[in-house]
């Protein structure tokens, strides 16, 4: 499957695709023409890449998952000792993602001090 297709399929870009390579995250073969080539675990490669910066993770994260990127994901990750260390990817992630909500929520709420009229109606 050419790189259009893939990006068409996956609701992606073709330049998110190209990211993907580069970052190691996904191969692909040429055509004597030059052109990628995509194999058939490619889609699902894509859609589980896609699934997992979705979720919260970086791309740096998800190199972490690669073994597990060709076959459907779990929609809950049960905790297994082998898996040990990408748990610890996931919780540090949970660490930094709760210290920007802590971060942002400080903000408003310095925000909201400030400019009183804005009132806490406004805010979800």
């Amino acid at each position: 499957m050419l790189i259009g297709d893939l990006a068409a399929r996956t609701g992606t870009t073709t330049r998110a695709l190209r990211y993907y390579e580069e970052q190691g995250l996904l191969e692909s073969g040429r055509s004597p023409a030059g052109y990628r080539v995509y194999g058939p675990g490619a889609e699902t490669r894509v859609h589980n890449i896609r699934d997992l910066l979705a979720s919260g993770f970086t791309v740096e994260n998800v190199k972490s998952f690669v073994r597990f990127l060709d076959s459907d994901l779990p929609e809950v990750f049960a905790y297994s000792d082998s898996c040990a260390a990408n748990h610890r990817v996931g919780a540090q992630r949970v660490a930094e993602l709760n210290e920007r909500i802590e971060s942002l929520t400080r903000m408003r709420d310095t925000l909201v001090h400030r400019m009183p009229w804005l009132g806490a109606s406004t805010v979800s």
